[in-house]
């Protein structure tokens, strides 16, 4: 088959780098692409919310099935496109994309099919939800969530009024999240341990296939402010086999059987941010995608070939009920520019890459990186994920961060205590 990935961040690297190991694969396309995809397939600069051009692309390729891998092209109805002009594509449509477009969709959806969340109010204007805060309904600290897609920075925990109205105000009033911030979703804060969960569903059926911790904050134990991804670890030591079938009995198959009867079957990936709570797990959030940097950490676990569970998936037709799953553990460090998560300098130039790839057990995923002038440089806040594997998560991570030290550009940060918490669980 001849296969498109759409995107050009380490989620994507690690999805065409999976997909190359398939037998099935003939040849792979990637839209934009980056320098470290470049090395493994052939890269087409056509932007991502280009769904003109990205449909042009795959008719004039002979493309046999796409693979979608950021939500903004998910929630503008690229898989709409491609499947009404009759070409097999991996992803939900964009009424079933709400899940993740829409906070407060997600959430009504769970309160009308009893999918275990936290308690909420939507609000529409910055006076409802300064009514609501200051109502105490949901205590300190409350959570406050820009309703649309907002680079995974839309979410603020507020530990008192003041912080709670600024976040508001930076939302509704100075417009911080553009269009995505005009509706706010207000929140109970659930406690105990946050986990992420992941299946692949036909729209009728749903698969695990992992599991994973991420690290939000910037800094390390969780300062600062969230960003995209600082770091990942999987599986997660919490979700154990009776874990697991209580979340997909009591989060992942109703929402699947809800978005069904709703009319927006769900076919993709469908990833669950859970909190493991006293009373059992607990919805924070859904993403209708991989998430990054989870993708990186989660995908070479994947024991068995990838692009048939997801062309069976497209095309609804998903049968079998588990994927078999590697026994390692994978640790995954991310690399960022200089002011990252609120600005990122470029054109810095990157060092040691081929160092790190060399190492036993390492990998190394490009996100905001280009060429210039034939070096590798940044190209954005993110710009590498450092993976280490290992039969354990002290080797695992042991590798990530030998890897981590053989890479240099100015300005590079990144966390150092990625992982931290498997060490804490019993492996």
């Amino acid at each position: 088959m001849r296969v498109l990935v759409i995107g050009s961040g380490a989620r994507e690297h690690a999805l065409i780098a999976r997909l190359s190991s398939d037998r099935d694969v003939g040849e792979l396309l990637c839209a934009p692409g980056n320098p470290g995809i470049a090395r493994l397939a052939r890269t087409r600069p056509v932007d991502p919310t280009d769904l003109d051009g990205l449909l042009t692309l795959a008719e004039r390729e002979a493309i046999d099935f796409t693979v979608v891998g950021p939500e903004l092209p998910l929630s503008s109805g690229i898989v709409d496109r491609f499947a009404a002009a009759g070409h097999l594509i991996f992803g939900p449509t964009a009424a079933a994309a709400r899940l993740e477009s829409s906070k407060a969709f997600a959430k009504a959806l769970m309160a009308r099919h009893g999918v275990p969340t936290a308690r909420f109010r939507t609000c529409e204007s910055a006076g409802e939800a300064l009514d609501v805060i200051a109502s105490g309904t949901f205590g300190w600290p409350v959570v406050l969530k820009a309703d649309g897609l907002a680079a995974g920075k839309g979410v603020v925990i507020a530990d008192d009024a003041a912080s709670a109205e600024a976040a508001v105000r930076a939302a509704m009033h100075e417009h911080r999240f553009g269009a995505a911030g005009a509706r706010l979703v207000v929140e109970e804060c659930l406690t105990g341990q946050e986990v992420s969960f992941f299946v692949i569903s036909d729209g009728v059926h749903a698969v695990p296939f992992g599991s994973a911790h991420d690290h939000k904050r910037i800094l390390d134990d969780d300062r600062g402010p969230n960003t995209g991804g600082m770091g990942a670890f999987a599986p997660s030591p919490l979700i154990d086999s009776g874990v697991e079938a209580c979340i997909v009995r009591d989060i992942i198959q109703p929402v699947i059987e809800a978005m069904s009867a709703e009319g927006a079957r769900f076919r993709g990936f469908l990833y669950a941010g859970l909190m493991l709570t006293p009373a059992g797990p607990h919805v924070i959030e859904f993403n209708v995608r991989l998430g990054d940097p989870e993708a990186q950490v989660i995908l070479p676990m994947i024991a068995e070939p990838l692009l048939p569970l997801l062309a069976t998936a497209a095309a609804g037709e998903l049968r079998q009920s588990s994927v078999r799953m590697a026994d390692d553990r994978f640790a995954g460090v991310v690399l960022a520019s200089r002011g990252y998560p609120e600005s990122a300098e470029s054109g810095r130039v990157i060092d040691g890459i081929e160092r790190a790839e060399a190492m036993p057990g390492v990998c190394v995923y490009h996100a905001g990186t280009s060429m210039r002038d034939g070096r590798l440089v940044t190209a954005g806040g993110r710009v590498l994920t450092v993976v280490g594997q290992g039969r354990d998560f002290s080797e695992a991570i042991g590798r990530a961060y030998a890897g981590v030290q053989q890479i240099s550009f100015d300005g590079m940060q990144y966390r150092r205590d990625i992982g931290r918490k498997a060490l804490a669980y019993r492996e």
